[in-house]
């Protein structure tokens, strides 16, 4: 009797849609905060295939002017910073700081804008004039000469390479006061002024490693430029134009980080780094490293994305790296409290890159199908008795083995679908398939674009609910009957990928809605699994600011 009252409970408050989708499909809409969390642990401001870069400027706009919360705001920009590892979004958020809680902004700057690609997007962010002004503020030009006149040699250096905006443009409009003459002739040199412009600094006060820099672009021989790179603690970067050879660029490699030696390691096999058996173990070694990887706070689909796009005469070795790093990446995910159900949305427009159509040669390879797949093979990993059910209207059989590697389980399962999208498919498949087994919960990784329901276009569930709803009501039934008293109901899961505002089943006890392509999604959704209480939006509201700059 206790079960059937709780499932009378479930049902009654079965609600009908509020709204559509992009896609066209019934679907409810999110609360602000919630929505404004979803943008900002997702968005980046490219085209979708939903939507183009200028409809999350205008949700961002539109979102930001309803949550009347500027401490919910700051948090947020130092969550999507943080824990979901985004740089333009956090930007944005904090250009609306500065004109709603000065204040606030402060507090939250640095831990922001923490190195000098997002300082140079805030600063192009403001340019841009789409935030109420074409120049900085008072408050921001503090905030940025603090910054530049705190940063390290090295984190200026590496501000420094790019451009449109370049770190010249910013220093020029920033203005800061050089708290030395080493600073002084830092930014002389940095914005290209005369040496007589510097003073009362000189040549002499510029920083070691610039002068070091300067010694290595002047040098005449490769032997002359490997020394001088052997002692020079900069981002590989600013060598690269004026390297003289294999025997330069192999001595480039060693200086580079785990990050960059992931991202160009068909440039190192192009320049005959890779040629080098040593520098093989080197690479390998440096890649796999444990600490370094967790230090390196990479999105565990970020191997995935170096993996695939590797050359064939990159060395097996190191693609061997790349999966056992891809398996310590995805370390840190949790073992859920019992075994679930996860529908991987392998349809149409998950074929998008997650972070959205940026143009020709910019656009990341790793597509929204990619990225599920992989946080289904993770999940799998820690949870072996858990199923996976790739979709698109209709489910797909997957043979995957929990034992093999994460790359390996991702790659095969994002080879299914390409058609429309209905998402209640897995849970109707979970109920035929597995309906005399126990599952802890469902956990749907998606875009959330659902527009089709038993292969009828823009389809009602029952009472007027979406179709995951409806298949979610028959689920919640069938696991009650097989549990007892002491068993706890199943918990429902919807991980959204992509910036859309619109779930296809509301946020309620049993129902998680969260949104992100990092690890820290994992936490959120093994705390809720286990009855904890917290959601997205807790998550957020948990982050805990200092009382001042």
């Amino acid at each position: 009797m206790a079960n059937k009252t709780l499932f009378s409970s479930i049902k009654s408050v079965l609600t009908r849609t509020d709204t559509r989708n992009e896609a066209g499909g019934r679907a409810y809409r999110y609360a602000p905060k919630h929505a404004l969390a979803q943008l900002a642990a997702t968005g980046c401001f490219n085209g979708t295939f939903y939507a183009g870069g200028d409809n999350q400027l205008r949700e961002l706009h539109s979102l930001i002017g309803q949550v009347d919360d500027n401490l919910y705001l700051a948090k947020l920009a130092v969550y999507a910073r943080e824990r979901a590892f985004m740089k333009d979004m956090p930007a944005a958020l904090i250009c609306a700081l500065s004109t709603r809680d000065t204040e606030l902004m402060h507090r939250v700057f640095d831990r922001v804008i923490d190195n000098g690609r997002v300082l140079r997007t805030l600063f192009q962010m403001v340019r841009s004039g789409q935030f109420g002004r074409t120049s900085l503020s008072s408050s921001l030009q503090r905030a940025f000469q603090r910054w530049l006149n705190d940063a390290s040699v090295g984190k200026l250096l590496s501000a420094s390479i790019g451009h449109d905006p370049s770190l010249r443009d910013v220093l020029r409009m920033a203005r800061p006061i050089p708290k030395d003459n080493a600073r002084r002739a830092l930014f002389g040199w940095l914005t290209g002024k005369e040496v007589d412009k510097w003073a009362p600094a000189t040549e002499q006060d510029l920083p070691a490693e610039v002068q070091a820099l300067m010694a290595y672009r002047k040098a005449d021989s490769p032997q002359a430029q490997a020394q001088i790179v052997r002692d020079l603690s900069v981002r590989w970067d600013l060598l690269a134009d004026a390297a003289q050879g294999s025997l330069v660029w192999k001595a480039i490699a060693r200086q580079m980080g785990p990050q960059a030696l992931r991202m160009n390691l068909n440039t190192l096999s192009r320049h005959g780094v890779l040629e080098d058996r040593g520098m093989v173990n080197y690479v390998a070694g440096r890649l796999s490293d444990a600490a370094e990887i967790r230090r390196a706070r990479q999105f565990p689909y970020q191997y995935l994305a170096a993996y695939l796009n590797v050359r064939e005469s990159v060395p097996h070795q190191i693609k061997s790296a790349l999966h056992q790093a891809a398996e310590i990446a995805c370390g840190n995910i949790p073992e859920l409290p019992g075994p679930v159900v996860i529908g991987v949305d392998a349809s149409g427009s998950m074929s998008m890159s997650v972070t959205g159509w940026q143009g020709r040669g910019a656009t990341s390879a790793v597509r929204c199908v990619d990225v599920a797949a992989l946080f289904a093979a993770a999940i799998l990993r820690r949870n072996p008795d858990s199923v996976v059910i790739p979709f698109d209207t209709v489910a797909y059989v997957a043979h995957v083995d929990p034992c093999d590697s994460i790359l390996s389980v991702a790659e095969r399962l994002a080879q299914f679908g390409g058609g429309g999208t209905d998402c209640s498919v897995p849970l109707r498949e979970a109920h035929k398939r597995y309906r005399n087994r126990r599952f802890a919960g469902v956990v749907l990784i998606s875009d959330n674009e659902s527009w089709v329901y038993k292969n009828s276009p823009w389809n009602y569930g029952s009472r007027g609910s979406t179709g995951v709803m409806t298949e979610w009501q028959t689920f919640v039934k069938n696991q009650l009957r097989l549990g007892g008293h002491d068993i706890p109901a199943p918990k429902l899961v919807c991980i959204d990928i992509q910036p859309y505002g619109t779930t296809q089943a509301p946020e309620r006890e049993d129902i998680l809605n969260i949104g992100g392509f990092s690890d820290a999604v994992f936490k959120v959704v093994a705390a809720f699994l286990s009855d904890d209480a917290d959601r997205f939006v807790a998550e957020v509201e948990s982050i805990e600011l200092s009382s001042g700059h």
